[in-house]
C-alpha cells in the first residue's frame, strides 16, 4: 500500500500511522462546548452536527448521552481544552462513520449498560483519514472501538480500550482493507478481541492485559490480511487467558518481532519472547510490510510508556486510575464486568469541572496566549493564520502547546508552555 506524500502536514506533530494526515477542522470555524447537557445550544451534540469545526470545551465533567451521537466530518475535537478534570462522554454509543478527516484528542468515551443495545462504544463503519490520540474508550455493549467495512487510514494511538461489557466484552473488530494503525495502546479487561483483525493492520507497542478468550485474533476468514505486529506485551491477569495469538490461517500474512508474554501473575514484569511457532498457522513474512514508520520501542519500553501516558492522561479519571492500578499489579488485579455501576468501578466517578480562560473573540485561543504571541484577542480571523508557515494554524499551535507540542506561532519563540492566565 502506497503511503501519502511525505510533504503532507501531520494532523499534529506526534501523529503517526495510517491516519496521521487527517486534517481535522483546520481553517474552519470554532465551536465552544459550554454545557454538559445532552443537546441544545453549546452542547457536544450540536458541536459535532456540522462539518468543518474545531471543537473546544469551556466546561469539564460528564456529558450524559440520551441517545447515540453521530459525528460529522472535518472536525477536530480538542478534549485537552476542557478545564478541570476534562470530559467524559457517557451513556450511549458514538459513531464516527463517514467522519472523514477527523482528529480526536484527550476525550473519554464510556458507553455503559444503559445505552443502545448491541452498539459499540466507538465505531467507524465507513470513512477515511481519522486519528484518535490519548482517548479512553470503555464499556461498549458490542465492542469498544471498531473499524470495519471500507474505512481506511485510521490511527488509534496512546489510548486505553477497556472493559467491554459482558455478555460480549470485546476490545474491537479491526476489519479494514485500507489500513488501521494501533500504536502504544492499552487493551485491558476485555474478554475477547484485543483485537480481532482482518485486512491491513499495524499493531505496534501495545499492552494487552487480562484477556480470556482472545488477545490478537488473526482473521479466521477467507479475506486476505497483512499485519505488522511488533514490540507488544501480552500480560495475563487473574482471568483464564488463552494464547496471545489465535485463529490464524494461510490467508493471514504477518510480520512479527519483539512481542512478549508474561504469564507468571507474580506482580513482576518478567515475560519471555513469543516464539514463531506460537503464532499458529499463518503466512510468515520475513520483512515488515511497507506501512508508515512509527516510534520504535521494545515491549518493555512500551509497557512503561503505556503506564505513564495511555488514555486521556492529562488528568486521569477514577476509571483509568483503577485500570492502571490493575495493570501495574501485573497479574493480581483485574476483572471482566457486565455493569459499570457495580464494584469495583462504581460508575464514572467524580469528574470535576473548572473555569475556562477568557477568550474575548471566541476564536479558541485565550486572550493571554494571543497577547503573548503578538496576536489580537479581538480578531477571530487570526486563528486560521499560519505565521511561521509550518502548515499549522495559530489555533492548532495553541492546542498543541496545551499538551507540550509545538513552538507557538511565529519564529521568535522557542518551545514553551502555555502562558499563565490561559
Amino acid at each position: 500500500m502506497a503511503a501519502p506524500a511525505a510533504a503532507q502536514t501531520l494532523a499534529f506533530p506526534t501523529a503517526e500511522g495510517f491516519g496521521r494526515f487527517a486534517t481535522g477542522g483546520r481553517g474552519g470555524a470554532v465551536y465552544h462546548v459550554t454545557t454538559l447537557d445532552d443537546a441544545g445550544a453549546g452542547s457536544l451534540r450540536e458541536a459535532v452536527s456540522q462539518p468543518g469545526r474545531t471543537v473546544v470545551f469551556d466546561v469539564g465533567g460528564v456529558i450524559r448521552l440520551k441517545s447515540p451521537l453521530n459525528v460529522a466530518e472535518n472536525l477536530h475535537l480538542a478534549g485537552q481544552t476542557a478545564p478541570g478534570d476534562g470530559v467524559v462522554v457517557y451513556g450511549d454509543a458514538v459513531s464516527f462513520t463517514n467522519a472523514h478527516n477527523t482528529v480526536v484528542r484527550y476525550l473519554r468515551f464510556r458507553m455503559g449498560h444503559g445505552g443502545s443495545t448491541g452498539k459499540d462504544a466507538v465505531t467507524i463503519a465507513e470513512g477515511h483519514d481519522l486519528i484518535f490520540d490519548h482517548v479512553s474508550v470503555s464499556w461498549g455493549q458490542d465492542e469498544n472501538f471498531s473499524v470495519t467495512n471500507d474505512a481506511r487510514n485510521v490511527t488509534l494511538q496512546n489510548s486505553i480500550v477497556a472493559q467491554g461489557l459482558h455478555p460480549h466484552s470485546a476490545g474491537g473488530l479491526i476489519q479494514s482493507t485500507g489500513g488501521t494503525s494501533i500504536l502504544r495502546c492499552l487493551y485491558i479487561d476485555n474478554h475477547t478481541r484485543n483485537v480481532k483483525v482482518k485486512g491491513v493492520n499495524q499493531f505496534v507497542n501495545n499492552v494487552v492485559y487480562n484477556w480470556e478468550a482472545g488477545a490478537y485474533i488473526q482473521g479466521d476468514s477467507e479475506r486476505k490480511s497483512q499485519a505488522n505486529v511488533t514490540g507488544n506485551y501480552f500480560i495475563q491477569g487473574p482471568g483464564k487467558a488463552s494464547k496471545p495469538f489465535t485463529r490464524g490461517n494461510a490467508n493471514f500474512s504477518i510480520y512479527a518481532q519483539g512481542n512478549y508474554q508474561d504469564s507468571t501473575r507474580n506482580g513482576k514484569l518478567d515475560g519471555a519472547p513469543i516464539l514463531q511457532a506460537s503464532y499458529g498457522v499463518v503466512s510468515w513474512q520475513p520483512k515488515p510490510f511497507a506501512y508508515p514508520a512509527t516510534k520504535a520501542l521494545s515491549a518493555q519500553q512500551a509497557y512503561t510508556y503505556v503506564v505513564q501516558h495511555a488514555g486521556a492522561s492529562l488528568h486521569r479519571d477514577a476509571v483509568d486510575t483503577r485500570l492502571l492500578q490493575e495493570l501495574t499489579s501485573l497479574g493480581t488485579l483485574g476483572q471482566i464486568i457486565k455493569d459499570e455501576n457495580e464494584a469495583p468501578m462504581r460508575g464514572t466517578g467524580e469528574v470535576k469541572g473548572g473555569l475556562a480562560p477568557t477568550d474575548t473573540d471566541q476564536d479558541g485561543m485565550p486572550d493571554a496566549w494571543e497577547q503573548h504571541y503578538g496576536l489580537n484577542p479581538r480578531d477571530a480571523a487570526d486563528r486560521n493564520h499560519d505565521a511561521d508557515h509550518d502548515g499549522y494554524t495559530n489555533l492548532e499551535e495553541y492546542l498543541q502547546q496545551l499538551v507540550g507540542e509545538g513552538n507557538g506561532p511565529g519564529t521568535t519563540h522557542s518551545r514553551s508552555s502555555v502562558p499563565k492566565g490561559t
